[in-house]
């Protein structure tokens, strides 16, 4: 049976010579056909089939182009872009020399070897996020916290929701970029949204790069609030952030859900420091007796001394009294030095949970988070924010978040119970994405030929099981001609 091939892009003809190995000679030549280094975008393309996520993402931007000049849908330009960034290439450059690609066209439902079916260039990608208005960048915001909802079968009894901000360097003009004192540079300062306990995306908001006010905030989340509600009525909810989250608007949204707590850290000042002086006294002497102990050889040497307590406390702007935890901790100085007073302040709504428990355990949780951002960051690019229109760079961050919910759900649907059931996207497109194919495309079927060799053969049987099971029918491939 024929195969259909065509000649590869941009090929060579050098040969490639390397040292001689155990008395051979080592040559290398640019003939081995249609192959990728991307297995990668099949596994994307089937956590797809199954969440939606890129249909939600699409039928959330208004096309406004003349039907008859349309060559990429809607929906097939943000696979291959979202594809593309899980696939770690982050730029919308890059799709110039992945646009003839065979498992990145194959993942985007396009017979992989056929000359006439290619892949958008990074210019059109350029003209989608020029062309994208503030009602696109709305509703794609929404369709992701509508995408997060979808995620769970049935209503949860609980859960909590993690905020915080990050940096988003910036080095040239971009609108709306301010210089950031605690960052001491010019950035954005985009919202992020997690859930707590898998560390799924809710959804992300880009900003300029100064401190939100409160009422910045709790407009935000009011949105936010509002898609869970119509999901989730009888559910309770528990934000979670540091001090920039501690504002009365936010407090008041809170408050008025009804089924809803909060837990904030607080930043300290004169009246709360007089509130948390007898405990910090107490924490003092513990240093001091601990300290007498080991010297005497009756104790081991302490790193620090930390107690916690509460009290009920209430700025002028806050429409109540809360309840605020407080961490008395001493760090013990030396080579003259002299001790630290170490104290921090926690607010929030929750009665429950003792001093130690909410701040060790409810509060200090959210440090996670950071992780998650990293993941955004680092692992994805999601920094990669250098257009010229403020709506363009937020469009860019949405179809990061994107990709990072393939991930995240990658994780959960494939990944459960494996060696990367808790790696980072980086780690995950490196051992399993980067992976050589050659591709061989029939009449009526295409051959993916795997290296003999690959290190991950179990692990990609059982994601593949689980991803494309048996008794479910896989949407068909456009036929090649």
């Amino acid at each position: 049976m024929t195969t259909c091939t065509r000649p590869a892009a941009n090929s060579t003809p050098e040969q490639l010579r390397f040292p001689p190995v155990a008395g051979y000679t080592i040559r290398a030549n640019f003939d081995a056909g249609e192959t990728s280094s991307d297995l990668g975008a099949l596994l994307l393309s089937a956590v797809d089939r199954r969440i939606g996520l890129i249909g939600r993402m699409a039928a959330a931007i208004t096309d406004s182009r003349h039907a008859s000049y349309i060559k990429h849908t809607l929906r097939d330009l943000l696979t291959q872009r979202t594809f593309q960034i899980a696939s770690g290439y982050e730029d919308g450059n890059d799709s110039n020399a992945l646009r003839r690609d065979p498992l990145f066209k194959l993942a985007a439902e396009r017979a992989p070897l056929d000359n006439d079916n290619l892949l958008a260039c990074g210019a059109t990608f350029s003209r989608l996020e020029d062309a994208l208005d503030s009602r696109d960048i709305y509703r794609m915001a929404r369709a992701l916290v509508l995408q997060f909802i979808a995620g769970y079968s049935c209503a949860p009894a609980s859960i909590t929701l993690d905020l915080d901000h990050t940096d988003d360097a910036t080095y040239g003009q971009q609108p709306l970029s301010f210089y950031n004192h605690h960052y001491g540079h010019y950035c954005y300062l985009p919202l992020l949204v997690f859930e707590a306990s898998k560390g799924a995306l809710v959804t992300v908001i880009l900003r300029p790069g100064k401190r939100p006010t409160g009422a910045e905030n709790a407009m935000i989340m009011k949105r936010v609030f509002g898609l869970l509600r119509q999901h989730w009525p009888q559910t309770h909810i528990v934000l979670r952030g540091d001090g920039h989250f501690a504002n009365p608007e936010l407090m008041e949204l809170i408050v008025a859900d009804g089924n809803a707590d909060f837990i904030f850290g607080l930043g300290g000042n004169a009246v709360l420091s007089r509130k948390a002086e007898g405990l910090m006294k107490n924490a003092r002497g513990h240093l001091d007796l601990h300290r007498s102990l080991a010297a005497q050889g009756l104790g081991p040497a302490v790193t620090a001394a930390r107690l916690f307590g509460e009290f009920e406390y209430a700025a002028k702007s806050w429409p109540q009294a809360f309840r605020v935890v407080l961490k008395a901790e001493v760090l013990p100085g030396s080579g003259g030095v002299p001790d630290k007073d170490n104290e921090r302040f926690v607010v929030t709504s929750m009665r429950g949970p003792s001093p130690r428990t909410l701040y060790q355990q409810d509060y200090c949780a959210r440090g996670q988070a950071e992780n998650w951002i990293k993941q955004l960051k680092c692992d994805l690019k999601a920094d990669r924010t250098s257009a010229q229109s403020f709506l363009a760079n937020f469009g860019r961050l949405l179809l990061t978040g994107a990709a990072y919910v393939l991930h995240q759900q990658l994780r959960q649907l494939g990944l459960q119970g494996t060696a990367l059931a808790t790696a980072q996207p980086k780690t995950v497109i490196l051992s399993l994405f980067k992976i050589a194919v050659r591709v061989k495309q029939y009449k009526d079927r295409v051959l993916l030929h795997l290296p003999s060799a690959c290190p991950v053969k179990a692990l990609l049987a059982t994601v593949c099981q689980r991803l494309y099971p048996n008794n479910s029918r896989m949407r068909s491939m456009l036929a090649s001609p």
